[in-house]
This record gives C-alpha cells, structure tokens and sequence, in this order.
C-alpha cells in the first residue's frame, strides 16, 4: 500500500513538474489518440449507462430545447451517440456543437454520428472558438484529465456558458475493486502510463481551487455507479490496445501486454461467468460524474 502511495504521489510530480511545458493536446494523446487509432477505440470503449445520462439532466437547469457544447474529447462520438439515442436527451437537444482536437478522432465521429443537430470543430479545453454566452451546458467524456490548465479551462466554461449553466464531467474506469482480474490488468497497463496524467491520479482535482474555477463557478457535486459490463478474452484485450499509452508502444512491447493480459485472464481470479460456454463474463465497471453549475 505505502509503494503504490509513493509511486501515484511520484507520478503526480512529475506531471506538475512538466505540465507547464506541454503544449495544448499532452503528447501521449496526440499519438496514442492519432489517426489509424481511433476505429479500435471506438469500437471497443464502453459507452455510457442509461441511468447516468439521466442523472445528468435531472441535475442540471436548461430550457426545454437548450443548447449543448461538447468539449474537448468529443473523440469518436461514442458520447455523443449514447446522448442521441437516449429517449430524454434526444427530444431535449436543441443544437450539439462537439469539439475535438484530434483529426483523427474528428474523422471518425463525423462518420459514425448521423444528426442535423450537430456538428463537430477543431478545438482545446481553453480555446474552443464558442461564442460568449452560448451554451446552456458543457459535457467533458472521457477527457478532461488531459486539461494542461485548469484555471484556463475553467475561465473559457464561464465564458461560454449561460447565467446559471453548468460544465458535467463523466469518465468511465474498471473497477479494480471489483474482482481480481481486474486490479491485476490494471497494475499490469498502467506500468506503461509514464506520468501522463491519466483521471485515476486525480490531477483534474485541481481544477476547483483555482481562481478561475472558485470566481465562477459553486463547489462541485459527484457521483459514481457500479455496474458490470460484458468481458470476454477479445474485449478486454482490445479494450486494453486502445488506451493512449498502450496504443503508442513498439508492437514487440504491445505484443508482451496483450500475452501478460491473456494470462491474467486465464487464471480469472475473481471472474463471474455469464456465460462460461461462450467465454464471457462480468467486466466490473464504474462511472463517475461531476457537476460544476456556474455562479
């Protein structure tokens, strides 16, 4: 316990030590989020649990048709998707305007999104190109632990958003808690993370006590939900390939981590079969959601 305090405290200084110096997209995400990385990603990664879209709307104040501006990490669309397809959000959606910096990632949701309500622009967490004052809420997926400056984030939610809009952050994660299995994949990918600040750290924390977030915004508000997804060889595998800092190792190194997850798998410490005959079980999952309603 003490070793993994020390080594997640490390990993926290350094990013502190070097985020000064990145640039807008953190490195690991320009590659390991780039182009010929984004169908694995999104036909692998989870989308969202019905309840917790729904949490959201109850959670927050618009108008019947309200306007809605994705941020940063509008990726693939898998968000974006599971918001249209939901029966509450896609009569309440007025306009969608998604922003991504990656091409890649842009590509791919233009593709795989189908909605005259939306569109999607190139853009970063502090430089969206949104008119002051446009946007009833600001949804953030699966993304904002990469904000290289959260008081400057924070200042361009204010500026964009409503009297009385909110910015939801959301993120899915394995629960390592949740079987053996589990924390075992985990502690075997994320010897690869290299500082990247990745949302398990808490980094994105520091957001609501810069001045930017506490002029303009109340305390957040969180919440969490476990559930269990389905898991079999295939996805968990594919699932663990996409992760930025997997998605950028040599193929030899990438090749040693699918070989080490497959034998994690086969010793299934912890596993709960739903279907022992077709090699699928529970994949224990959490989502956790935080709400930041401005001043």
């Amino acid at each position: 316990m003490i070793t993994g305090l020390v080594s997640l405290r490390a990993q926290q200084f350094v990013f502190r030590l070097t985020r000064n110096m990145t640039t807008k997209v953190h490195a690991i995400a320009q590659t390991g989020f780039g182009t010929g990385t984004n169908e694995l990603y999104d036909r692998v990664r989870p989308s969202y649990p019905a309840e917790c879209l729904s949490y959201i709307l109850t959670h927050v104040t618009f108008s019947s048709s309200f306007q809605l501006a994705f941020r940063i990490g509008a990726g693939t669309g898998i968000f974006t998707r599971a918001l249209l397809d939901h029966s509450e959000w896609a009569t309440s959606i007025g306009t969608l305007r998604a922003i991504e910096p990656s091409d890649g990632m842009r590509d791919v949701w233009t593709k795989t999104v189908d909605d005259n309500r939306s569109s999607i622009v190139k853009g970063t967490f502090d430089d969206t190109g949104v008119e002051d004052g446009w946007a009833d809420l600001i949804i953030i997926a699966q993304a904002f632990h990469w904000c290289p400056d959260y008081g400057k984030a924070s200042a361009e939610f204010g500026r964009i958003l409503k009297k009385d809009g909110a910015v939801v952050f959301i993120w899915n994660l394995e629960d390592r808690d949740g079987a053996g299995w589990v924390a075992q994949l985990r502690d075997r990918i994320e010897a690869h993370e290299k500082g990247t600040p990745q949302f398990r750290l808490g980094l994105w924390r520091e957001t609501f006590s810069t001045p930017e977030y506490i002029s303009l915004f109340h305390p957040q508000e969180e919440e969490e939900w476990a559930y269990h997804l389905l898991a079999s060889e295939q996805i968990v595998t594919d699932r663990a390939q996409s992760k930025s800092y997997i998605a950028v190792l040599p193929p030899d190194e990438k090749a040693k981590v699918v070989e080490d997850v497959k034998g994690i798998l086969e010793r299934g410490d912890g596993r709960v079969w739903i279907n022992k005959e077709e090699g699928t079980y529970q994949y224990p999952y959490k989502t956790y959601i935080v709400v930041s309603r401005k001043k």
